[in-house]
């Protein structure tokens, strides 16, 4: 009887030295999770924003660094980046800010603005960007006369035929993005704002590829020198309506790009020389 105790006595020291080590063992993710909840305040944030120079003078490349425990997200102007510590090309000659956004072990963002002046651009960048925004950002329209419509891939360079900004047609096939809406470019976050007739807008981004050229039917005359990609919005009355169903364009050929003038052009892939292909023609709102 004696023996029998023993036994059990033995085995329940043992099953409680298990149960105190299993529980043990299951409070360590909740120790873990108390330790990486904090979070930092924006006062406490260690980030900085260097020029690079070149002979003496602040060049446009800005060197970032993120010395806090948080998750970097950096902003400059056109280009981002989301390095602890990177070199980051800038686009604008002048005062330029990058925005710093920090996320927290918890979730929660924080953000600081940090300025830099460029003296001398000494990196070279793509043109077409100063042009599309300005001096940092810029306000595109309908050019007055025929600047949506018809004509022909890799043929001709502007709307041919069919349609102009106010026309009843218009106004149906993209109510509020005719006459009198326009379009701004913005250096800040590459943001590309849509503001409609009807008083209502719509913000994305855009990018530039000026890599993506395309030669005329002749194989030897630039037709596109480059490219528009939209995200998050389009252009005005983004519509190729000879396809079925209509298709929403986000992505167009540049055919002219200058301070004065923008054309867009868009055909769908495999289209033949002289296939179908719309255009748009944007001046800046003066």
């Amino acid at each position: 009887m004696l023996i029998l105790n023993y036994k059990i006595m033995n085995k329940s020291i043992i099953y409680f030295i298990l149960l105190a080590v299993m529980t043990f063992m299951a409070c360590d993710p909740v120790v873990d999770r108390e330790t990486i909840s904090g979070a930092i305040t924006v006062d406490q944030l260690d980030v900085s924003a260097t020029l690079v120079t070149v002979d003496g003078k602040r060049a446009n490349k800005v060197i970032v660094v993120n010395h806090s425990p948080v998750l970097s997200n950096w902003e400059c102007g056109v280009l981002s980046s989301s390095k602890q510590t990177d070199t980051v090309l800038l686009f604008k000659q002048g005062l330029n800010e990058i925005e710093f956004t920090g996320l927290n072990a918890d979730g929660t963002k924080i953000t600081k603005t940090l300025t830099v002046d460029v003296e001398e651009m000494s990196f070279s960048v793509p043109p077409e960007y100063a042009m599309l925004f300005g001096e940092g950002e810029k306000e595109w329209t309908w050019k007055s006369d025929l600047s949506w419509g018809l004509a022909g891939y890799l043929g001709t360079v502007e709307p041919g035929w069919w349609w102009q900004p106010g026309s009843e047609r218009g106004e149906q096939d993209a109510p509020g993005e005719t006459i009198g809406a326009s379009l701004v470019f913005s250096i800040k976050k590459a943001a590309l704002t849509k503001l409609r007739n009807n008083g209502t807008e719509e913000t994305g981004r855009f990018t530039l590829d000026m890599t993506k050229i395309k030669l005329m039917e002749d194989e030897k005359t630039v037709w596109a020198k480059g490219e528009l990609n939209t995200i998050g919005t389009t252009v005005l009355c983004p519509y190729f309506l000879n396809s079925d169903p209509i298709e929403m364009v986000s992505t167009y050929d540049i055919i002219k790009l200058t301070e004065d003038e923008l054309i867009l052009a868009y055909s769908p892939a495999g289209t033949k020389a002289w296939g179908d292909c719309y255009f748009w023609v944007f001046v800046p709102k003066k």
